[in-house]
């Protein structure tokens, strides 16, 4: 993994030494409205990131990539990820604080992100999985050319009820 660079942001191999700055980041109760719930401490969330660290699923079949978003001046304000599988597909995740949100970050990140996934990690699709109601994800994934997976692929992929399958390929 490398650093990536955008306009406004540096997008940094996330490690354990992030978790401090993330844990603050992921405390922001606006950001669970659609999705789970916060890191339960610093401490769970540094073991996390050390296991990530590896950047590979135990059998080698998935390459577990992660960044945080840096913001010059303003330290960490989110981050993106993605799994690819050996075939090329890759599952993605992005999260930001609310205090950045309808600025385009997000979206200049997850962009920054896909152009790395095809460029060097060999990802010939994408896939990203929401919660039905969150219209904003929803509008970030359309305008970077996602659409809605049908519904076989929702049953093949275990989606749940509440969630929808956003599906883009590469090419």
């Amino acid at each position: 993994m490398r650093v990536i660079e955008t306009d406004r942001l540096t997008l940094e191999p996330q490690l354990a030494a992030h978790a401090a700055e993330m844990f603050a980041v992921l405390s922001d109760p606006a950001i669970y409205e659609y999705e789970n719930e916060p890191p339960p401490s610093v401490e769970w969330l540094r073991a996390r990131f050390a296991r990530l660290e590896s950047r590979q699923s135990a059998d080698g079949r998935e390459q577990w990539l992660n960044w945080v978003l840096r913001l010059p001046g303003s330290g960490l304000i989110g981050y993106v990820q993605a799994t690819v599988q050996a075939n090329g597909h890759a599952g993605i995740a992005y999260e930001l604080s609310s205090a950045w949100w309808g600025r385009g970050l997000a979206g200049e990140a997850v962009r920054a992100m896909i152009e790395e996934l095809v460029l060097q990690h060999g990802a010939r699709s994408l896939g990203a999985v929401l919660k039905r109601d969150n219209q904003r994800s929803l509008r970030l994934l359309q305008r970077l050319g996602f659409t809605p997976a049908a519904p076989p692929e929702h049953a093949r992929q275990r989606v749940e009820p509440g969630e929808l399958l956003m599906q883009r390929g590469i090419g």
